[in-house]
């Protein structure tokens, strides 16, 4: 069944090709929400579209991999009980405000490399390829700031999921041999080299699902507010949780409900987590880079706590070993993947290795990935 639906893909006639890429982030997590620093990339793990205008008010939109294609028309552009249909749907309802009238009927075919629900972000991935190719075969003029912006409000209010602005950012804005230091206030950012010394970035995929749109991932969106709300009654000047210094958080241990001031205090110390790594980059300091990955997930299990034993089990298994510099888990929590420095030399021992802790412990099979980074969002 799959060899015949990847022959129709191969066999679509499309007048526009796009790539769009997931992304990691190095580290900064929870972070884009909360106006801080956060450092992604574009990675060589994509989604393959390819369109073709319709004679038609159609819009017909397949998937190799998932089932029940999704048929509609822009002025019929309801919520789905698929899932997946709705990161779609959200994206054509934004690009209809923006641009009113131009949007005609078109097929869509898409695959995908991008394990789902790994935190590498494949729903940015799809809405930002989507909405890349829609733009180029309507020849519609949205700007990549456009977007970005109308994919995250898709993300929001079709999916569920109150996402900062990082994940759409880095799939139309990465940079091969770079990470991005992405300021989630002024939304902006700067390049920084990607230099890792014979070391590359591996990722372990639990396998554990998780679907942050279910989880506790927008309770901690909720959380950081009212810590900010409460901190602005008496300091009204800050504005976003990460720029209040931990000095004045302390002030509020009292005030705050415990579980408040403990998102508050991550907060703080990971957004300067990230601007160390910046340096430390700069400097080809793998090591100290390493050390801020494991004080990062420490934060983010004990202080947000978003981890769980299968991302606790794979960090401490990398403890201590001279050729993994770091390990911490990536994106939203409670399962996906931890993210691992480790030179070149050693990932197939480590790969078994590990693998075989894993399935011993939790007779689940680990899914490996070697990533590198890659360029935005691209037109083929």
């Amino acid at each position: 069944m799959q060899a015949i639906k990847l022959g129709k893909f191969l066999n679509f006639t499309a007048e526009i090709e796009v790539e769009s890429p997931g992304r990691i982030n190095l580290i900064g997590e929870h972070i884009d929400y909360n106006g801080g620093f956060v450092l992604p990339t574009a990675i060589d793990k994509v989604i393959h579209f390819k369109l073709k205008k319709r004679k038609d008010n159609l819009i017909h939109v397949e998937s190799i991999g998932f089932e029940n294609p999704l048929k509609t028309e822009i002025n019929n552009l309801n919520k789905s009980a698929i899932s997946w249909h709705n990161y779609l749907i959200g994206v054509l309802h934004y690009i209809n405000l923006l641009c009113p009238n131009k949007i005609q009927g078109f097929d869509c075919i898409f695959k995908s490399n991008l394990p789902v629900g790994s935190g590498i972000s494949s729903s940015a991935a799809l809405e930002c390829g989507f909405a890349k190719g829609v733009n180029e075969l309507l020849k519609l003029n949205l700007s990549n700031q456009d977007i970005i912006s109308l994919c995250q409000r898709a993300e929001h209010d079709f999916a569920g999921t109150k996402c900062g602005i990082m994940d759409q950012y880095a799939v139309i804005n990465g940079l091969e041999n770079h990470f991005l230091l992405l300021n989630c206030q002024k939304i902006t950012h700067k390049l920084v080299p990607a230099q890792l010394l014979k070391h590359k970035i591996v990722l372990l995929n639990t396998n554990i699902s998780h679907n942050l749109s279910t989880s506790e991932y927008n309770i901690r969106t909720k959380e950081c507010q009212s810590a900010l709300n409460c901190i602005q009654v008496k300091y009204p000047e800050y504005k976003f949780l990460c720029d209040v210094p931990l000095e004045i958080i302390n002030e509020f241990k009292t005030n705050l409900p415990s579980n408040h001031y403990k998102r508050a205090v991550f907060t703080s110390e990971e957004n300067q987590r990230t601007l160390k790594a910046v340096n430390f980059l700069k400097d080809g300091d793998v090591v100290q880079l390493g050390n801020l990955l494991y004080s990062s997930h420490k934060g983010l299990r004990d202080l947000y706590e978003v981890s769980c034993k299968e991302l606790d089990f794979l960090v401490e298994f990398t403890r201590n070993i001279s050729s993994i510099k770091g390990a911490r888990m990536m994106g939203g929590g409670f399962g996906g993947c931890t993210l691992n420095i480790v030179k070149e030399d050693y990932i197939t021992h480590f790969i078994n290795d590990i693998s075989e802790a894993y399935l011993k412990k939790f007779n689940i099979k680990l899914t490996p990935h070697i990533v590198k980074t890659n360029n935005g969002v691209k037109v083929l």
